[in-house]
């Protein structure tokens, strides 16, 4: 006999009930827009090795920047100052032009109340160029010998005085042009800093966490590094002290001084250690001032006006900016860097700290942090540009 129960759809047991297929499709189209809302912030969103990078490359913009604004400012000073000379040695000889034309204008008041060459002496004093006037003989016939040396003193001292007003009008130029890039890199470094800060509100507690875990162990491998450096140096340090033995045993038992395949250079000189010392004084007692961008000292300091501070301290001018700076000496290899010298890092060598020794250095590193002794393998082995002795 032929049942008369209706057949079900069939369906999908969720928890034990059977479920429609309809509301299946339902359930899995939500399932689904969940997953997609889930996914698509962190697809979005860096991951914190990228964040890191792009405030680390901030950071460096940022002081490139600082490095460009205080060349600016090194030059609009200096120019500014040019300029304030110049604009003194204009009023100076404008007054000996104006005395000038006084006594010729005596000389025309005479003139005319003697009726004697009064157009020629007027026409000279109105004239647009008064040596054109000068060189016609009717109005020098005319003149005596005092009248002439008057007329040349005049003429020189217009030229003279057109020549600075010239010099003057083309570096107020200058200065305005300076001024320009001045204000230019003041905004750059200003906006790379804002950038940097916006990056790094963004992240969670959780993430600023592991970001300084991160950061420690790559001051842990930079620590490691140093202590290597140090190792070598004070290798070499003992086969100079007995190269120097040897050579001087042998000097005394009068056989050869001279050693095949030494290429150990020697130590630097002491009138040189005796400055280092003074720069690292007082570049240590600098430690824990603030690193502002653009600042010389002596509340806080950037890196070039730290180490140029330091060796002004020691009696040694080197230049302000670290473009300069690292052309102010002799270039040593890392290997044999010596305390005192300056540490020059990345291609567009915007950095620099002041050796100590030990594969440390002193240094201002970055907007808000603080002065501080810190491995010069910091931010890796590649980071480092040369090494320079200043003195």
């Amino acid at each position: 006999m032929a049942s008369h129960r209706k057949s079900r759809t069939p369906g999908t047991r969720v928890a034990g009930i059977r479920t429609p297929a309809l509301a299946t499709a339902a359930l899995t189209s939500v399932a689904l827009l969940s997953q997609t809302a889930d996914a698509a912030p962190s697809d979005d969103k860096p991951s914190l090795e990228e964040v890191e990078k792009k405030v680390d490359d901030l950071y460096r913009q940022a002081e490139s920047a600082t490095e460009k604004y205080n060349a600016a400012k090194e030059k609009t000073a200096k120019q500014r100052k040019h300029v304030d000379t110049l604009l003194d040695d204009v009023a100076q000889r404008t007054q000996k032009l104006n005395e000038a034309r006084e006594e010729l204008g005596s000389y025309a008041a005479a003139q005319y109340r003697t009726g004697a060459g009064v157009s020629n002496t007027a026409t000279f004093l109105l004239a647009d160029s008064p040596q054109d006037v000068f060189d016609q003989n009717h109005l020098m016939s005319r003149m005596t010998g005092r009248q002439k040396e008057a007329v040349d003193d005049y003429v020189t001292q217009q030229s003279e005085t057109m020549k600075k007003r010239e010099e003057a009008t083309e570096s107020l130029e200058t200065l305005t042009e300076s001024q320009s890039d001045l204000k230019t890199a003041k905004a750059t470094v200003q906006k790379k800093l804002a950038d940097a800060r916006e990056l790094m509100s963004k992240l969670t507690a959780e993430e600023k966490a592991r970001l300084a875990a991160i950061e420690k162990k790559k001051q842990e491998e930079a620590a490691r590094k140093a202590a290597e450096l140090a190792r070598q140096q004070e290798e070499q340090r003992r086969a100079q002290q007995e190269a120097a033995q040897q050579e001087a045993s042998q000097q005394e038992s009068g056989g050869s001084s001279g050693s095949a395949g030494t290429t150990t250079p020697p130590p630097a000189d002491s009138s040189y250690s005796a400055k280092a010392e003074k720069a690292l004084a007082f570049a240590r007692a600098q430690i824990g001032k603030p690193y502002v961008w653009g600042a010389t000292g002596p509340g806080s300091y950037d890196c070039s006006g730290l180490t140029q501070a330091a060796w002004k301290a020691a009696g040694v001018t080197i230049p302000r900016t670290t473009y300069d700076q690292v052309d102010a000496g002799t270039t040593v290899p890392v290997s044999q860097a010596q305390p005192g010298d300056l540490v020059f890092f990345y291609d567009d060598i915007t950095h620099v700290g002041i050796y100590i020794g030990n594969g440390m250095m002193i240094h201002a590193p970055k907007p808000g942090t603080y002065v501080r002794e810190e491995s010069i393998y910091y931010d890796g082995e590649s980071s480092i540009h040369s090494v320079v002795r200043p003195a």
